[in-house]
């Protein structure tokens, strides 16, 4: 249901963009965000986005990352520079989907996308 594209490996100050493609019959994509889990760490919020274009980014992430998103396309963007090696991580995008005559959103989660940032 949501495909996450575009990590890689990047040496540090490099930049990448991820990718997250919702597909099915979608009516409308309200919140859209992206999280990421480190080894042995909890998964954390990176950023989030709304319907309406409202953002929250994790302090950590402030002025490095640009979350975005094309309601057409029924798909997110996490564009990411001044990649640091503590951003290592394997993402994930999460986005609460209100389908085709659902009666309420139900939240889904892409499969994550490994980032690996060299110092």
């Amino acid at each position: 249901q949501l495909q996450a594209s575009g990590g890689g490996l990047v040496q540090a100050g490099g930049s990448l963009r991820l990718s997250c493609a919702a597909s099915g019959s979608i009516f409308k994509i309200l919140t859209m965000a992206w999280y990421r889990q480190a080894p042995g760490k909890q998964r954390e919020l990176v950023a989030k986005i709304t319907y309406g274009g409202s953002t929250n980014y994790a302090d950590s992430v402030k002025g490095r990352f640009t979350i975005s998103r094309d309601n057409a396309k029924n798909t997110m963007y996490l564009e990411m520079n001044s990649l640091k090696p503590e951003d290592t991580a394997v993402y994930y995008c999460n986005e609460d989907i209100l389908r085709a005559g659902a009666i309420g959103p139900g939240n889904y989660w892409g499969q994550g996308t490994q980032v690996t940032v060299s110092s």
